[in-house]
């Protein structure tokens, strides 16, 4: 299995618009995060999780000419606001991509890009299928995928475990039921927005703290605001095997 951060961001993106922080201001590459999501590859079968405003980049900037399935954590426009580009792909692959996620979010994807859906579709639209998905596992061809509900504030939301790997993103609670589903991963990806206290996500130390509870072999920090610091300054902080993500990270599994 192998891992690429498209974006390792919050919603605003770091740096964020007209902010002259040190964080934004930051001449270090590793500081430039767009908005979240992953690309991983398990035997050549491509699963993008989330597909947010910055995906046209992201494929650019990584030259990825092929997803085979998208995975949705949630229906908040940071996960969900750049499915309409995968529309090169249709047009290069000359396929159909299968986006899976849970009701309330494909609700939300068919009227957000209710054109996709229409009897008759204007020419060039992406061409996507909703796939609903519940709490229990399923495949996507030979590959196990297992959701795990998280709570972003009030908002139920999926993670989503797959095989060695398990990637949590916006998450403020996880029932203890849940973490049991991630135990025994070899690398957990968890989002980290800040030092203080926030109201639908993980801190900095409440992230540390549900690391050493699943007890991986390495984790990687992500969804990181520029109100956590620097990649540098972050990663000193950090304790042994864990370390922030950073867009274009690849990792083997």
């Amino acid at each position: 299995m192998k891992v690429l951060f498209l974006g390792t961001g919050t919603s605003q993106g770091v740096p964020m618009a007209n902010c002259n922080c040190h964080v934004c201001l930051s001449p270090d590459i590793r500081d430039k995060r767009l908005r979240p999501s992953v690309l991983v590859e398990v035997n050549s079968f491509r699963i993008l999780i989330d597909a947010g405003p910055d995906l046209r980049l992201q494929l650019i900037k990584y030259r990825i000419d092929d997803i085979d399935a998208i995975l949705l954590t949630h229906y908040h426009m940071d996960h969900i606001g750049g499915i309409d580009e995968v529309r090169p792909i249709n047009f290069l692959k000359k396929k159909s991509i299968p986006v899976y996620g849970e009701k309330s979010t494909l609700e939300r994807v068919e009227r957000i890009y209710d054109y996709c859906f229409s009897r008759e579709k204007y020419p060039g639209v992406p061409e996507i299928s909703l796939n609903e998905i519940t709490l229990n596992p399923f495949k996507i061809g030979d590959v196990e995928i297992v959701p795990v509900r998280c709570y972003h504030y009030i908002l139920p939301v999926l993670a989503f475990r797959i095989g060695e790997f398990a990637y949590v993103t916006d998450a403020k609670y996880i029932p203890p039921e849940e973490i049991e589903k991630i135990k025994g991963v070899k690398v957990l990806v968890v989002n980290a927005l800040r030092k203080e206290e926030h109201i639908s996500h993980f801190t900095f130390n409440e992230a540390i703290n549900f690391i050493r509870e699943v007890k991986p072999e390495k984790a990687y920090l992500t969804h990181i605001s520029h109100q956590l610091g620097r990649h540098i300054d972050i990663l000193r902080e950090c304790p042994e095997n864990i370390e922030p993500a950073y867009d274009g990270l690849t990792i083997s599994i």
